[in-house]
């Protein structure tokens, strides 16, 4: 199975991080494929390891560079290519939510916790005196996180057997496999020479325990699911023909420096032109009407700080609605 893309929209721009890691790590395979001669140089492969991977002797007694080092080091093609697809899928939406320098930060602590893990497995399992190499333990950590964050998502992949042919998997299904595979692997004793399927399990651990960290602290709703509907934030006029079309549901209002962006589940419409949007000075409110196969009426209470706002778009995917105002 192939990832190719999900369907979780981005709220804040383009990736930048998650791209520059990419980069990264295609520019050191690249240098990697020049020094080695494509891999066929054992002698020049085995030192490329020994200097950069991780070995878990020398991490438990503090060789922490070799970790950040060893998270850019790929052992061939398909190595970097399967860890590369992955972080690209999945890396984007982690750090949209949790912002640039927070996910750069809790990428490189996935990476080493999962070096960590991974190292003292190898010590008792008598070898530690193996470097491993690759960012599998840190995109462990962002499948883990994604897991957690958004369980709705859809994810488009590609399946390759005796056809190939592609298809919507739920990240609630697409991930937990790929996690039972890597306990198959690592329980086979596949867990050697490089390929580190405990860093896998680790990274993946810590990855879970920093998605639910994430949603205790910022006290977002995870995997699409909006607050509950408060009378501080809301005033929902129903009409009474549609009540029991258009649930009960509270959008999430996001505070920028220079804009609002209101987050709304609206479900039946077909696209953007089916939503009106209108700001009401005279109450603070913005009035947010769809028109579809469930219609929608609903007053949005903007903070007291918001000063004649000016709505600049209404995007619409996936029965999620993004109204972006200026401040």
């Amino acid at each position: 199975m192939f990832p190719i893309h999900d369907d979780t929209d981005r709220i804040h721009g383009r990736p930048y991080v998650n791209y520059t890691l990419i980069a990264i790590n295609a520019i050191v395979f690249i240098w990697e494929i020049k020094v080695t001669g494509f891999f066929t140089n054992e002698q020049t492969v085995a030192e490329i390891f020994s200097n950069y991977g991780v070995i878990p002797r020398f991490l438990l007694s503090g060789d922490l560079v070799s970790v950040i080092t060893s998270m850019f080091i790929h052992g061939g093609i398909a190595h970097i290519a399967g860890n590369m697809v992955f972080l690209f899928v999945f890396g984007d939406n982690i750090e949209d939510r949790f912002g640039r320098i927070k996910y750069l930060l809790v990428y490189i602590l996935w990476g080493l916790l999962a070096a960590f893990i991974h190292s003292i497995y190898a010590i008792n399992s008598g070898s530690g005196g193996i470097p491993a190499v690759g960012a599998s333990g840190a995109i462990s950590g962002v499948l883990g996180a994604y897991l957690i964050m958004f369980p709705r998502a859809k994810i488009f992949t590609v399946i390759v057997a005796f056809f190939i042919t592609s298809i919507r998997i739920p990240a609630l299904a697409f991930i937990p496999f790929w996690f039972v595979l890597q306990i198959v692997f690592a329980v086979m004793g596949s867990s050697g020479g490089g390929v580190a399927y405990f860093a896998h399990i680790g990274g993946f651990a810590v990855g879970v325990g920093s998605g639910y960290i994430w949603k205790l602290l910022s006290g977002h709703n995870i995997g699409g699911r909006l607050p509950p509907v408060t009378k501080s934030n809301v005033i929902r006029k129903e009409r009474p023909s549609i009540e029991d079309a258009a649930p009960q549901i509270s959008p999430e209002i996001i505070e920028g420096p220079d804009f609002y962006e209101i987050i709304a589940e609206i479900r039946g419409v077909a696209n953007s032109s089916n939503i009106q949007a209108n700001y009401e000075p005279d109450s603070g409110n913005i009035r947010i009407i769809a028109m579809g196969s469930r219609k929608y009426d609903m007053l949005v209470k903007l903070p007291d700080t918001a000063i004649n706002p000016k709505i600049k778009y209404i995007h619409y995917l996936n029965g999620i609605a993004r109204i972006h105002l200026t401040k």
